[in-house]
C-alpha cells in the first residue's frame, strides 16, 4: 500500500515539476500581472478593446493577457501581423471558440469558426471559386446597384418632404436598409422589404434572430467563468434558449430554402445566383451538409450586416467634416459622369479619388478593428516571444493602421495618400488589414468594397452634405462605440441637399 501512495505521489510531483519548469523555461511577452484564477478579467474596467489600446501604450507592440485559465496575446504593427500571417500562418489557423459560438457554428461547420482543417480548405473553396468568383459578382451587379439606388429615392423623399425641409437627417438609417436589403438579397434571393417600406415577417424574423443572437453572447462573454474552462462545468448554457435561438433560425432557413426549389420546380430552370441557390445546387458536388450550408449563409448575413454601413458612416462623417475633400471628389464625379446620368460600378476605374476615399475610410476607421482571434495549434514565436499553443492572437489592425512609424500624419483622413502609394489592403501588404489576411482573408472583400464604394459615389454625387443644424463641423462626434464592430458612438446627422434632375432619384430595380 505505501508503495502504491509512494508511486503517485512521485507522479504528481513529476506533473508538478514538469508544470514549473515550463512556465520558468518559456519566455511569454509582458503584459499586466494576472491575478490567481480570473487572470485579468476584473482589470477590464471599461470595454475590452480600449484596454487593449491603453495596454499597447505601455507594454509595446506585443503584449499578453489572461482572461481566467485563457492566454490572449495581442498584436499592433505590420512587422508582427507579417509573422502572424505569413511566417506563422498556418499555426495560427485555428479559431477559439466560445461556448455560445460552438453553439451558433455548430462547432464550426461553416467557414468563419472552422478550424483550419480539410472542412475549411473546401468550404473556403466554394466561397472563393463559386461564391465571390468574378463572374457572380458581375452577375449581382445589378442588384447592389438596385438597392443602392434605392437609398438615394428614400433620401430625396425623405429631404425634399416640406415637413424635413431644412432638418437633418439620420444617415444611419438609410445605409443600414441598403445593407440589410443588398445581404439578404445577396444571401437568401428575395427581397424582405416592400416597395412601401414595410419589412414581410421573414424579414422581421431576420432581424429578430440576430437580434437574439448577440444577446445570448453579451451575456456569456460577460461571466469569468466563461474563461475559467475547469469552472464551467458548474455553469452550464441556458441550453433550451440555445437551441430555441438555433431551431428558430434552421427552420426560417428551411422555409426559404424550399420557396427557392418550388420556383425552380415550376420555371423549370436551375438558377444559381443568390449564395442559397449556389450552396442546394452544389450541395451533392462537394458533399454539404444543410448543417454546412445554414451556416455559410448566416455568417455572410453577420459578417455584412453592420461592418459596410459602420464604413460608410464614417467616410460620410469625415466628408462632412471637411468640404474641400467632399468637393474634390463632386467634381471628379461631375467630370466623369456629368449631371445626366448616374454613377454605376463600371465606373469605378474612372473614379480614382472615390476609390481613395474609400480606402482611407476602411483604414482610419476599420470596422472591426480587431480581428477575430486566431488559435495557435502549437507552440510558435512571435517578436522574439513564445506562444504555447492555444494561446488566442488577437491583430488590432487599428492601431497598425495608425501606426506613425509606417504612415505619414496617421491620425489625418487624407485620401490623397493611396494616390501618392497604392497600398494593397487585401491581404498582401501587412500594414492595411480590413479584410485580413493569409490563410483566414475575407473572401467577400471585393463585394464589400465594391458595395462601400458604390453607396459613397452615389450619395456624393447625387446629394451635398452639411452638418445638422447648429453643429459645426469640428463638433461632430468621431469617437467610436468600442464594440467588436466598431459604430460611430452617436449615429451621424447631417442636412442633405440634391444635387442632380429629379427623374435621376428614382430606384432602378431589378429581380434576378
Amino acid at each position: 500500500m505505501d508503495s502504491i501512495y509512494q508511486l503517485c505521489f512521485s507522479i504528481l510531483f513529476l506533473v508538478i515539476s514538469y508544470r514549473i519548469f515550463k512556465k520558468l523555461t518559456i519566455r511569454l511577452p509582458p503584459g499586466p500581472c494576472p491575478r490567481p484564477i480570473v487572470g485579468n478579467f476584473y482589470d477590464i474596467k471599461l470595454h475590452k478593446f480600449e484596454c487593449f489600446n491603453r495596454w499597447v501604450q505601455h507594454y509595446g507592440p506585443i503584449f499578453s493577457v489572461w482572461f481566467g485559465s485563457s492566454l490572449n496575446v495581442v498584436i499592433s504593427n505590420s512587422e508582427l501581423a507579417r509573422e502572424v500571417f505569413k511566417e506563422n500562418d498556418q499555426q495560427l489557423a485555428d479559431r477559439c471558440r466560445s461556448r455560445s459560438i460552438a453553439k451558433f457554428s455548430k462547432s464550426g461547420k461553416g467557414l468563419l469558426w472552422a478550424d483550419y482543417e480539410p472542412h475549411y480548405v473546401k468550404v473556403k473553396n466554394i466561397c472563393v471559386v463559386e461564391l465571390f468568383s468574378p463572374k457572380r459578382l458581375e452577375a449581382l451587379r445589378p442588384i447592389r446597384e438596385d438597392e443602392v439606388t434605392a437609398m438615394v429615392e428614400s433620401i430625396f423623399k425623405d429631404c425634399t418632404n416640406p415637413v424635413n425641409r431644412s432638418k437633418s437627417l439620420v444617415v444611419r438609417k438609410y445605409l443600414e436598409a441598403a445593407t440589410f436589403n443588398n445581404i439578404t438579397r445577396l444571401v437568401f434571393g428575395k427581397r424582405f422589404e416592400g416597395v412601401d417600406g414595410v419589412m414581410s415577417e421573414q424579414g422581421l424574423e431576420i432581424k429578430a434572430t440576430l437580434a437574439n443572437r448577440l444577446e445570448l453572447i453579451e451575456s456569456e462573454s460577460k461571466a469569468v467563468w466563461e474563461h475559467i474552462r475547469w469552472l464551467r462545468w458548474l455553469f452550464p448554457l441556458d441550453s433550451k434558449a440555445f437551441a430555441k435561438h438555433v431551431a428558430r433560425r434552421d427552420a426560417l432557413t428551411l422555409q426559404i430554402m424550399k420557396e427557392h426549389s418550388l420556383a425552380h420546380q415550376k420555371s423549370g430552370e436551375t438558377v444559381k445566383q443568390s449564395f442559397i441557390d449556389a450552396l442546394v445546387t452544389l450541395q451533392e458536388k462537394y458533399d454539404l451538409s444543410d448543417d454546412t450550408i445554414t451556416s455559410i449563409l448566416w455568417e455572410m448575413v453577420i459578417m455584412g450586416m453592420d461592418t459596410i454601413a459602420t464604413s460608410v458612416e464614417w467616410a460620410m462623417a469625415e466628408l462632412i467634416k471637411d468640404s474641400r475633400l467632399q468637393k474634390k471628389a463632386q467634381i471628379e464625379m461631375d467630370q466623369v459622369i456629368g449631371s445626366d446620368r448616374i454613377i454605376t460600378e463600371w465606373d469605378f476605374s474612372n473614379l480614382p479619388y472615390l476609390r481613395c476615399i474609400a480606402k482611407e475610410a476602411l483604414r482610419l476607421h476599420p470596422p472591426t478593428p480587431f480581428l477575430l482571434p486566431h488559435r495557435a495549434s502549437s507552440q510558435v514565436k512571435l517578436g522574439g516571444y513564445d506562444i504555447p499553443k492555444d494561446s488566442n492572437v488577437h491583430v488590432n489592425i487599428s492601431a497598425i493602421a495608425r501606426d506613425p512609424a509606417v504612415w505619414k500624419n496617421p491620425l489625418e483622413f487624407r485620401p490623397e495618400r493611396f494616390m501618392e502609394e497604392d497600398v494593397d489592403m487585401k491581404g498582401h501588404d501587412y500594414r492595411l488589414l480590413p479584410f485580413g489576411a493569409g490563410r483566414r482573408v475575407c473572401p467577400g472583400a471585393q463585394y464589400g468594397l465594391n458595395l462601400v464604394t458604390s453607396m459613397l459615389g452615389h450619395l456624393l454625387h447625387h446629394y451635398n452634405w452639411t452638418p445638422a443644424d447648429g453643429l459645426m463641423p469640428e463638433d461632430i462626434d468621431m469617437e467610436d462605440s468600442m464594440e467588436l464592430v466598431a459604430q460611430m458612438r452617436t449615429p451621424l446627422q447631417a442636412i442633405v441637399a440634391p444635387r442632380l434632375p429629379d427623374h435621376l432619384y428614382k430606384r432602378v430595380a431589378v429581380d434576378l
